[in-house]
């Protein structure tokens, strides 16, 4: 039986191998700002489809981190990587740290950008049908990406963002994640992981803030990182897309100055 395979782009032939999880929004052209400029001698990325998206739209599937986790240990398998770090968008974030309790000892280091805690987010109220009813109205999405960059954002980089996710992404499936990474906490799983962890905010999401991360993030992984991006929201691969490589390549070079960690 062959089993689900993400589908996926590669690029690059660096030693360090690094996975792009996208977030909720969007599939893999999520990263697409941020292509030209990688540093593709050093790493090679891949960047990946979660089911329900892009190429994955029609996939089936539970649609949860945990699945998602696992799709891409298999992945890993396909492409010879035994070790690998990951870099999570959002939604991609929470999935990232799944990877903590699924496979730890294949991880180098992880990267959340603006990345949805463990935890999980609460939504309550008219927050919760807000994002509920997105899956199939698209001014609710136009609604939440204008809120998470500080509703600062052209109109037309609105609509563009909103047609995308449309494009991108099956209603059912986008309907059926909000329930994993908002709801699913899975804390108890990660809390005290050893691997380094960047977590990367934009200082204009009210969201997935500098603060929210600080009582989170910061405070489950001994070996957590915080960076603020000072001129992005929610979405810094669009908006900042050279101070995000910087910070997070920085990051990922660092292993040979932390004491005690392997090359």
């Amino acid at each position: 039986m062959t089993s689900f395979v993400l589908p996926h782009e590669v690029h690059g032939d660096g030693a360090h191998k690094v996975f792009a999880v996208h977030g909720w929004f969007a599939d893999r052209s999520a990263y697409a700002a941020v292509l030209p400029d990688l540093d593709r001698t050093s790493f090679t990325y891949a960047l990946v489809d979660l089911r329900g998206y892009g190429e994955a739209r029609d996939a089936v599937g539970s649609y949860t981190t945990t699945e998602a986790a696992v799709d891409l240990v298999e992945l890993a398998d396909r492409l010879g990587w035994e070790r690998f770090s990951v870099i999570g968008h959002s939604m991609g974030g929470a999935v990232a740290q799944r990877l903590l309790s699924v496979a730890p000892h294949r991880l180098r280091r992880i990267v959340g950008v603006s990345p949805v805690p463990a935890s999980g987010l609460e939504l309550p109220g008219e927050q919760g049908v807000l994002f509920a009813d997105a899956a199939h109205r698209p001014e609710n999405r136009r609604a939440i990406i204008d809120f998470t960059t500080g509703s600062r954002r052209p109109s037309a980089w609105l609509d563009r963002m909103v047609d995308r996710s449309l494009e991108r992404s099956a209603p059912k499936a986008f309907r059926a994640w909000l329930d994993s990474w908002a709801g699913d906490d899975f804390r108890a799983d990660v809390e005290g992981s050893e691997v380094p962890a960047l977590a990367v905010a934009g200082e204009l999401d009210p969201a997935l803030s500098l603060a929210l991360l600080r009582d989170t993030w910061m405070s489950w992984y001994p070996r957590a990182r915080l960076a603020a991006l000072p001129c992005a929201g929610h979405y810094a691969m669009d908006e900042t897309p050279l101070e995000l490589i910087r910070t997070v390549e920085d990051f990922l070079r660092a292993e040979t100055t932390d004491e005690g960690e392997p090359a």
